[in-house]
């Protein structure tokens, strides 16, 4: 299992991190809050707006992680390494 919060790589995915802690204060905003009232359906249009979002840069910065630590397995690009001693 590749370890995606060592120091490097939990540097490298900040800039995905930071959204997701923005999008988490807008929903827990729209829940507590209540800003525009209105109906279930459109309650519902607002949160699916955040959550979805929310959950496709959750999926990316996972796989980011995993491609910038190197999952276990894979075997590196022709080239990569060739003259290192």
């Amino acid at each position: 299992m590749v370890n995606i919060f060592e120091k490097d790589v939990l540097l490298d995915i900040t800039v995905n991190l930071i959204p997701l802690v923005i999008i988490t204060i807008f929903t827990a905003m729209i829940l507590v809050v209540e800003p525009w009232g209105g109906s279930l359906l459109g309650r519902i249009e607002q949160l699916l707006l955040l959550v979805l979002p929310f959950i496709g840069l959750a999926i990316l910065t996972y796989w980011a992680a995993q491609k910038i630590e190197g999952a276990p397995g894979e075997v590196e690009p022709a080239g990569v390494g060739v003259g290192e001693e």
